[in-house]
């Protein structure tokens, strides 16, 4: 149904239909070709791990390694941060955010940026003195999912059920159906592109859309109990409609107009004939309401499917369900202390010292939104990998150290491009929880990168490579 015909590949991809392997194969995967039927079929068949697997061998068949990033993205978070000011006081031009600077940059790039194993780009915050090694590009994903879900960016509205305060999935977002410029369009191809990027890196996206979003993404049809996931009044209203006796006295009393409100909202008239509902047109509106509920978001879902196929090979989507894709673009917002420590080193201190333990407890008693935070105070992410292959031999490094003196006086230090956390000892478990919670509320910045690699003397990981391409908002 939204799925594109000519994936938009490079030279390296373009043979990606012949990379799908065993009995894929010998199908088509067009839309709507008899390959594409029979992946449809399988959906709800095969078990997620032997989908996943043959999906990231053609994955891993388009990977180019040759480089260390794409091209080098010039970003102003001051602006950013001023423009988002304005857009809270109702100023309609969102065009400084992070999101919409790297959309600009980005939108028109060849795809073949986008398919690098770790990151697509390399960041240079304006005015910060971040030598970006992996934490400025981390940083930058985060604000953009921050800034989508914040209310700054016209994509994403909150579902008419968080809107009301009842049904389920009130704390999640649909796609805006209001916003179809070309300028919105651009920039729902470029949240494709992220989610894209997020399944090739195996790096989640913390973003908190819809069920129903989902399973459009995949090319399955909405139904009357996706709606209910989002807007239950709307289905209820509409149910009383439909089962409301014959009598004509009964719609004069209800004097309803022959129009429908969107999931943003708006009422959307629909049709030039009728300007009223009565008894003899209560069934075709019933059916015209529904019509265009079930299908509102369709200019939207097309521009992100689109974005994706930029990144990853599309029609294979139709092999999973709306709520596996989502697991693979997000992840899970909880961040599981077990794979954490899995990935544990320890300088300075011995993992069986108290002080370690009080860490560990410590990231336990934390709410999952501290956890989001103490994650993006040391990676600048906000989610962990999905499992221990997506972490790609990067290790959490705890090093405690005794130039902090008195210790209970310092809070802790993180360098996000090398995923550390420099600790002072600290005298009690109180005081420890006391310093992290302060810094992973309060000390956001990552300026103080460039200092980590001069000091820690990392040559061999900075990237000095002559021909890297620079972008820039300004």
């Amino acid at each position: 149904m939204f799925y594109i015909s000519t994936m938009q590949y490079n030279k390296k991809s373009s043979g990606i239909n012949a990379e799908y392997g065993g009995s894929l194969r010998m199908f088509s995967l067009e839309a709507n070709s008899q390959g594409h039927k029979v992946t449809h079929s399988l959906r709800h068949t095969l078990v997620m791990s032997h989908k996943e697997t043959a999906f990231k061998k053609v994955v891993q068949a388009t990977m180019i390694r040759d480089r260390q990033h794409g091209p080098i993205l010039e970003l102003n978070r001051m602006f950013s941060s001023q423009q988002q000011h304005h857009l809270k006081r109702g100023t309609k031009d969102w065009s400084r955010t992070i999101f919409a600077q790297a959309c600009s940059m980005l939108i028109n790039v060849s795809s073949e940026s986008f398919l690098l194993p770790h990151r697509a780009w390399k960041v240079r915050f304006v005015g910060e003195s971040v030598d970006d090694v992996g934490g400025g590009y981390s940083e930058s994903i985060a604000e953009m999912c921050d800034e989508l879900q914040s209310g700054v960016l016209p994509l994403f509205i909150l579902t008419p059920n968080g809107r009301v305060d009842n049904g389920v999935n009130r704390d999640c977002f649909l796609f805006n159906p209001a916003s179809t410029s070309p300028e919105e369009t651009n920039m729902f191809r470029f949240l494709g592109i992220l989610m894209g990027i997020s399944v090739r890196t195996g790096s989640p996206l913390a973003l908190d859309i819809a069920p129903p979003m989902w399973k459009l993404l995949v090319g399955l049809p909405l139904s009357e109990g996706d709606l209910i996931e989002i807007d239950k009044d709307y289905v209820t209203g509409i149910h009383y409609l439909r089962d409301l006796a014959n009598k004509e006295e009964e719609f004069e009393a209800i004097d309803m107009p022959f129009s429908t409100p969107g999931a943003a909202g708006q009422e959307v008239p629909l049709s030039s004939t009728y300007l009223r509902i009565n008894l003899a047109n209560r069934k075709q509106y019933v059916q015209s309401a529904l019509e265009y509920r079930l299908h509102e978001f369709d200019h939207q879902v097309q521009a992100v499917v689109e974005g994706l196929a930029k990144v990853i090979p599309v029609p294979l989507l139709s092999l999973f369900t709306g709520e596996e894709l989502r697991t693979m673009v997000c992840g899970h917002p909880d961040i599981p202390l077990d794979m954490l420590k899995s990935v544990a080193v320890y300088k300075g201190v011995e993992y069986t010292s108290p002080l370690v333990q009080w860490f560990w407890e410590t990231l336990e008693s934390f709410s999952p939104t501290e956890r989001s935070l103490f994650l993006r105070f040391v990676w600048g992410r906000t989610r962990l990998p999905r499992n221990i292959a997506d972490f790609r031999g990067r290790d959490f490094v705890l090093q405690v150290l005794d130039k902090y003196q008195p210790p209970d006086h310092f809070l802790p230090e993180s360098y996000t491009c090398f995923f550390l956390l420099k600790m002072p000892r600290y005298s009690s478990k109180q005081i420890l929880i006391e310093k992290l919670r302060y810094a992973i509320n309060f000390c956001k910045s990552i300026d103080t990168d460039d200092y980590a690699r001069i000091t820690r003397g990392d040559e061999a990981i900075i990237d000095g490579d002559d021909s890297d391409i620079e972008l820039s908002s300004q």
